[in-house]
């Protein structure tokens, strides 16, 4: 049985500014009004990062906008949103971590059949001169792309 993916929101800048070296898929602990935002498609990845605190991981700096008819069941958008993942998959990114100096960034959020689901990418950053070279690849490859366009027109 496949499930239906529909992705809500992907995190543009974290794949400009990071190496997203491996990638783990996350439940999320949302409350009602925050989920029925998420449906609306409200959410922010700009600025979050993933933390782990006491054997738990969090999501941080994710803003999801209050549901307009919520009233007082709203929660602060941008409150620490605890990430679902077994504990031994946890303790490993933990360990990469604190070894490795690497970063753990939510690229997505989507929904996978009913559930609300967080992809979290073990990331290294980019330099300034990464960042230059990528760009320059994707302009070449870019220019490629199009020379071959026009000369398969004729």
């Amino acid at each position: 049985m496949k499930e239906h993916i529909k992705t809500i929101s992907k995190n543009k800048k974290a794949y400009f500014d990071y190496f997203i070296l491996s990638t783990y898929e996350a439940g999320i602990e949302l409350y009602g009004t925050e989920v029925k935002s998420v449906r609306a498609g409200n959410v922010n990845l700009k600025d979050s990062f993933c933390s782990i605190d006491k054997g738990e991981l969090f999501v941080r700096g994710m803003h999801i906008s209050p549901y307009e008819k919520g009233n007082v069941f709203n929660r602060d958008p941008m409150r620490h949103k605890k990430l679902l993942m077994h504990k031994r998959e946890i303790m490993t990114l933990l360990g990469k971590v604190k070894q490795d100096g690497l970063s753990l960034i939510p690229l997505s959020v989507y929904f996978s059949g009913s559930k609300v689901k967080v992809e979290v990418g073990l990331c290294r950053g980019k330099k300034l001169y990464d960042k230059r070279a990528v760009e320059s690849k994707k302009q070449a490859d870019r220019d490629i792309q199009k020379t071959l366009r026009d000369r398969n027109r004729y």
